[in-house]
């Protein structure tokens, strides 16, 4: 493998919380030399580093590939591809693909796939019950065995809390997380957009958000009947946070995400009925928005997600009402997400942890880290070069709703176990 020395970098390593200047050796995938290379060291190749931030490759907890699928909303490779734009080497695959992943072979298709690519981490997340039904529970060892990290629910609530404590149990008895997808299915059904004046205004049919807030109301109580690690990867509610926050100080085992759409965003953004920000969960008021950019600074959200899911060319053209929900926005993550720091809402060292730290404890894998002889999985960064998001790109996706938007931050290397996976020019 090539040997590499990143020159001139500022080091900001989110798990020990140190940020320095230094410099990077890499050897056989790994991390050889940190802020003073050994003397010895001979590379095969050097970066000038200067103005470029190093931290540890991101990580994505809910990622649609559309793999296995027909390929036509992308697919692992160039969804993939949009990731290490973005700065993630590692992203855990959703289960809504087409066979659902409730099969082992559907898990073993997957890692193949992954490691036949070779670009970044893949893991899958396993579907908790038979095509997402909520209705019989797959089967759950035999897919731990055929190589998934988690299980989840997709989008999906289970609506028998019966069978939930009975998935739950197992998966306690197993040692998996579970993530969970919150919500009252009768107060939500049919629902595109948040219940609220917007929506009466433009007669589309409302998903109150308390139908969340009551969902993760009732998920809370049965996971702790059954013991169980349970995660909600993308809460909207400033009220359902609060309530999973104090769950979580009360010693309760769960965990909670919070998507850059629902920071950025609010029901104003869906404007006359744009398509592009049809979310699910769906954008909530400015106020709730602004509640929970707050409470990324006070340890309530555990990371955070981009939440992609892309639709290519042939979902194009439909009303609000048809078009699918889902934004696709992986490669411009980097940029998007220092918005939350130029918001004053977090800094830039708990911006990382919420990208790395966080959801890596929330899988249950080891911390991203820049130390000696960890895994060279590492993100180069300029904080300050501009960049105008556009609707073309690596992932096959076109629905994002931040085309024109001026930005500020964008990747220049991406290295996932020591391979440069991603490269960019500045402008």
């Amino acid at each position: 493998m090539t040997r590499r020395w990143l020159r001139h970098l500022r080091l900001i390593d989110p798990e020990s919380g140190r940020d320095w200047q230094g410099d990077i050796a890499i050897s056989e995938g790994r991390i050889v030399g940190l802020g003073e290379v050994p003397t010895d060291f001979v590379a095969d190749e050097e970066i000038d580093g200067s103005g470029l931030v190093a931290c540890p490759a991101f990580i994505e907890t809910q990622f649609q590939a559309h793999t296995p699928g027909h390929g036509r909303n992308g697919d692992l490779e160039s969804e993939l591809r949009a990731a290490a734009a973005g700065g993630f080497g590692t992203v855990v695959l959703d289960p809504t693909c087409a066979p659902i992943a409730d099969q082992p072979g559907v898990i073993c298709e997957q890692q193949m796939a992954a490691t036949t690519l070779g670009l970044l981490r893949v893991h899958s997340a396993a579907a908790l019950t038979r095509e997402l039904r909520g209705a019989q529970l797959s089967e759950m060892e035999a897919l731990l065995r055929a190589g998934a990290t988690v299980f989840s629910q997709g989008q999906r609530p289970v609506a028998d809390s019966r069978i939930l404590r009975l998935a739950l149990s197992y998966a306690a008895d197993l040692g998996r997380t579970v993530f969970l997808w919150p919500e009252d299915d009768s107060l939500a059904a049919g629902g595109v957009m948040d219940e609220g004046p917007l929506s009466l205004r433009l007669g589309l049919p409302g998903r109150p958000q308390a139908a969340e807030d009551i969902g993760v109301e009732r998920d809370l109580r049965v996971a702790a009947l059954a013991g169980a690690r349970v995660h909600f990867p993308s809460l909207s509610s400033a009220q359902a946070l609060t309530r999973v926050a104090a769950a979580r100080r009360a010693g309760q085992a769960v965990s909670a995400g919070v998507s850059l759409h629902h920071l950025l965003l609010s029901t104003a953004d869906i404007g006359h009925f744009n398509p592009h920000g049809k979310l699910l969960p769906p954008l909530r008021s400015q106020e709730n928005r602004e509640a929970l950019g707050r409470a990324l600074g006070d340890g309530s959200v555990q990371c955070l997600s981009v939440q992609h899911q892309p639709w290519g060319r042939e979902e194009e053209g439909q009303t609000f009402v048809q078009a699918p929900f889902g934004i696709a926005a992986a490669e411009w993550t980097l940029p998007l997400a220092l918005r939350l720091v130029d918001a004053g809402w977090i800094d830039l060292l708990t911006l990382l942890r919420l990208l790395t730290t966080g959801p890596a404890a929330v899988l249950g894998l080891p911390a991203p880290r820049l130390a000696l002889d960890t895994p060279a999985d590492i993100c180069l960064f300029d904080p300050e070069a501009e960049c105008i998001p556009t609707l073309q790109g690596f992932s096959r996706g076109r629905n994002h709703p931040y085309a024109g938007w001026p930005l500020r931050g964008q990747l220049r290397y991406l290295f996932v176990a020591g391979r440069l996976v991603h490269c960019s020019s500045p402008a």
